[in-house]
C-alpha cells in the first residue's frame, strides 16, 4: 500500500502520473482541490483540515494515480496565542498578524 500524501493547508503537492488522465475524482473537495496542469501533471491542493482520496485515470479507466491525501496544519511561521480560553493562531514573519486560516478557528483541536 502507498503511503498517504501529506499536503499543509494552502499548500500544494505536484503528482505526475504514468499516462494521460482522462478524468481525476477528488473524495471530498472541501478537503483537497486538484489543478491539472497538462494531461500528466497535477497539483493537489489542501484546502480544509481531514484525510480525502484523489484518483486519477485514464480515457479508458486504468488508474494512474490513487492515494490518500492528508491536510495537516503547517507549523512553519505559526504561533497560538491564547487569551483565556480562546486561541488565535497567528501567521509571523517579520511581525505577526492573525492567520486567515485558523485551525482554532475551524474547530479543529489545538496542536500541542
Amino acid at each position: 500500500m502507498t503511503a498517504p500524501l501529506s499536503v499543509e493547508i494552502d499548500h500544494s503537492a505536484r503528482v505526475q502520473l504514468r499516462g494521460a488522465a482522462g478524468s481525476v475524482i477528488v473524495g471530498n473537495p472541501a478537503i483537497a482541490d486538484v489543478t491539472v496542469v497538462d494531461a500528466n501533471t497535477l497539483y493537489i491542493v489542501g484546502k480544509g483540515y481531514g484525510v480525502t482520496e484523489v484518483v486519477a485515470v485514464d480515457g479508458i479507466g486504468r488508474i494512474l494515480f490513487q492515494n490518500q491525501v492528508v491536510v495537516t496544519a503547517g507549523n512553519t511561521g505559526m504561533v497560538r496565542v491564547w487569551r483565556g480560553a480562546q486561541p488565535t493562531d497567528m501567521a509571523c514573519a517579520a511581525s505577526c498578524a492573525p492567520s486567515i486560516r485558523s485551525p482554532a478557528a475551524d474547530g479543529a483541536a489545538p496542536t500541542p
